[in-house]
């Protein structure tokens, strides 16, 4: 169930995915909404969406896209991050499509980077990466411990080349999406991992852009819960990846042209993402 006011097809939509968020959901919509509508020149939509909350966000929601351009709501009556990220994806008009996290502990000038290889065709995938170099990131030594210990194992396992898999904050080209998402199995917090690993086993390029990042206090995920699950995921995937049908559909992801997106740009203002930024990424 998807209700919006939206000003025409977006080129780039928004995803950011709640479970139980009255207490930050507004103040980080309207944010988003404010830096989109002053930085972007291409035209975008927010799509807030709701895996199944329980507190008043689905009311602050449904307000937010009643109020606000462009801003949409999409309810979903089962939990899952990653399934509310595959619906909203899937759905989408948009030529590329953007994942953060509600708590913004991305800084949002990486949203520029993050989009122009993907707008350019230099790029299927990009991801804000908290570990590159370059990155400049505030949060306890028990969360940095286990994020650099994660992405070992991933490198160890399955032969990742990305820097961080879990940062809150990536970009897919919905042609690419298309073909990829059907082959993601999990619908929670491994969606991110399996999105790239399966990407980089396609031969897809990725592009990795260093963060402004702050931990957030009040996070709702339960570290040790989700490191659990993202083992087992690692080991499903590691049988996996020696299917030859999975291969072989990998191999028809590969194939997708990455060609620019062709652009109907919105008024500029001097601080947006302008098509010689765009350019210069590729």
């Amino acid at each position: 169930m998807r209700a919006s006011r939206d000003r025409c097809d977006p080129v780039v939509e928004l995803v950011v995915p709640i479970y139980n968020e009255q207490a930050t959901l507004e103040a980080s919509i309207r944010r988003v909404h404010a830096f989109a509508t002053a930085e972007l020149w291409m035209p975008w939509r927010i799509t807030i969406a709701d895996n199944a909350s329980t507190d008043s966000s689905p009311g602050i929601a449904r307000r937010l896209a009643r109020e606000l351009a462009a801003v949409s709501y999409l309810r979903l009556e089962r939990k899952g991050r990653g399934r509310a990220l595959r619906e909203a994806w899937s759905a989408s008009p948009a030529a590329v499509v953007v994942y953060m996290d509600v708590d913004l502990s991305t800084d949002l000038t990486a949203l520029a980077p993050l989009l122009a290889p993907l707008l350019s065709g230099h790029s299927a995938l990009a991801v804000g990466s908290r570990l590159a170099r370059g990155a400049n990131v505030v949060r306890g030594p028990r969360r940095e411990l286990i994020s650099r210990c994660y992405n070992l194992i991933l490198r160890t396992a399955l032969r990742a080349r990305f820097s961080d898999a879990q940062c809150g904050f990536k970009a897919i080209r919905t042609d690419v999406a298309a073909q990829l998402l059907p082959l993601v199995a999990d619908d929670s917090w491994f969606f991110d991992t399996e999105l790239l690993v399966l990407a980089e086993r396609a031969g897809l390029r990725i592009y990795e852009v260093p963060v402004d990042w702050v931990d957030d206090p009040d996070s709702k995920v339960h570290i040790v819960d989700t490191a659990l699950a993202d083992l087992r995921g690692v080991a499903r995937m590691r049988r996996q990846l020696k299917r030859r049908r999975l291969v072989r559909r990998l191999a028809a992801v590969a194939a997708v042209p990455l060609t620019p997106i062709p652009l109907t740009p919105i008024p500029l203002s001097r601080n947006r993402l302008s098509p010689t930024s765009i350019t210069r990424a590729a």
